[in-house]
């Protein structure tokens, strides 16, 4: 979503390489294109120029410190600034120290993905040790009750038993009482989409927040929708004083002024951001891992926080043993291939490690595609448990048989016994490193680790 902004960025920054002194006019083109640039992102026009007079009034007449360049020293307050228009530094947590069940409530536009971040939302507590219920109260949508029921049978979580005949507020009220007494600590709101100028449907979901009392009342925002998203949570806020904001679909390729703009103009802090279509993709926002991002720093944190939830330490232990016994094989390879897919797509994962953002958009697409990791897997899944323990029994015949199994060609076959050697070493050094080096090995795996293309 950031590309074009980090670009721009980027571009401003190098005009100020080389200055001893940070003075009116040399930084003066270079805010220029800062503020175009925020602008083209489609952030709020006021949020804009406060951000540029602020970044001008710290940065002219500022000693360069040693150890950074004008340029990184303009980076540094452009970084802080970014990250305080975006709340950064504030509890931006949910309130759930209350009585159970907690009540949270969840509104906004038709379309914005609120259902689908009930889900996840519920999920996310799950592994928080919570009990979540979640409610579906919106009786407009046709079959938005059975995608939330279904959204929960593949989670595993319980979904609160409504109908299409039944008021809204009713509904909110039972599944509180039906919470309390069957011992879920947080109930879920999933409300019917609206807009903020809908008085019939915004006083429905008054009556609901008086009913039921939520501790939180969450806006989701799409964030494709730029501005509009920030004009809509606005008045969202005004008739219903929301705790905070969920930024859906971040992943798209918008321009992303919703995400910096909302809390400056709200007041209200972003909780939580979808990066994902998949049932897992919401994760707790932080600003200043954002702003590492857009202005292509990386975001380590965000990278060991994903490795340590998919890496299994006894598994890893255990694969520890096999390669100090040279018994690393093509089964172990698959089995590591998935459990770095689980921490999202490659060029995500890359795009966290410090440089290794500019350094992909520089190799323009030679990083390796989700297609060529399936044709991986494709022929490793078509090889028998012998031939994946001792790949060295592949013969031409045992090739074709993959290849055909797999629906690839001999020569992608050779390719991947080829590479496997340099893949199990670049593993085996992941694996030694544990979670918290991942990152430091993840920059060997671009197109040396694919046997295609």
């Amino acid at each position: 979503m950031f590309d074009s902004l980090s670009d721009k960025l980027e571009s401003a920054f190098k005009k100020l390489r080389g200055l001893g002194v940070m003075t009116e006019d040399n930084i003066k083109d270079a805010l220029r294109e800062v503020r175009l640039a925020l602008l083209e992102a489609d952030v709020n026009f006021k949020v804009v120029k406060d951000f540029v007079e602020n970044v001008r009034l710290k940065a002219v007449g500022t000693e360069v410190i040693n150890s950074l360049s004008p340029g990184q020293q303009v980076v540094r307050i452009v970084h802080d600034e970014l990250v305080a228009i975006m709340g950064g530094g504030e509890d931006n947590s949910l309130d759930l120290a209350a009585k159970p069940p907690v009540a949270i409530m969840m509104v906004g536009l038709q379309g914005a993905g609120k259902t689908t971040t009930c889900g996840k939302l519920g999920n996310l507590l799950k592994k928080q040790k919570r009990r979540p219920l979640l409610v579906p109260a919106d009786v407009y949508r046709p079959a938005a009750i059975e995608q939330l029921k279904t959204v929960g049978r593949q989670l595993g979580l319980e979904v609160f038993d409504s109908t299409t005949d039944q008021k809204p507020v009713d509904i909110c009220s039972a599944a509180m009482r039906f919470a309390e007494l069957n011992g879920y600590d947080t109930v879920i709101l999933d409300t019917a989409g609206r807009h903020q100028i809908d008085d019939y449907l915004m006083n429905e979901l008054a009556e609901i927040k008086a009913a039921v009392q939520p501790r939180e009342i969450l806006f989701v925002a799409d964030a494709m929708t730029g501005q509009e998203a920030v004009n809509v949570a606005g008045g969202f806020n005004d008739r219903l004083e929301i705790s905070g904001v969920v930024l859906s679909k971040l992943d798209g390729d918008a321009k992303g002024g919703a995400a910096l703009s909302i809390k400056a103009v709200t007041g209200k802090p972003v909780k939580f951001v979808g990066l994902g279509e998949k049932l897992d993709a919401l994760e707790v926002f932080h600003a200043d891992r954002l702003v590492s991002r857009i202005l292509g720093m990386g975001d380590v944190l965000t990278l060991v926080e994903k490795a340590q939830a998919v890496f299994d330490e006894k598994e890893t232990a255990l694969l520890q043993k096999k390669m100090k016994k040279n018994q690393f094989d093509l089964e172990d390879f698959l089995a590591q291939m998935q459990q770095i897919r689980k921490m999202g797509s490659m060029e995500s994962i890359m795009g966290m490690i410090p440089g290794m953002g500019k350094m992909m958009k520089q190799m323009k697409g030679a990083q390796p595609s989700e297609n060529e990791i399936k044709r991986i897997e494709a022929i490793i899944r078509s090889m028998t448990p012998g031939e994946r323990a001792n790949h060295g029994i592949i013969n031409g015949s045992r090739r074709l048989r993959i290849a055909k199994g797999s629906g690839t060609t001999v020569q992608e076959v050779n390719q991947l016994l080829k590479r496997f050697t340099e893949a199990q070493k670049m593993i085996k050094q992941l694996q030694k490193l544990g979670p918290k080096g991942l990152m430091k090995g993840l920059g060997g795996m671009g197109k040396g680790m694919m046997p295609f293309g």
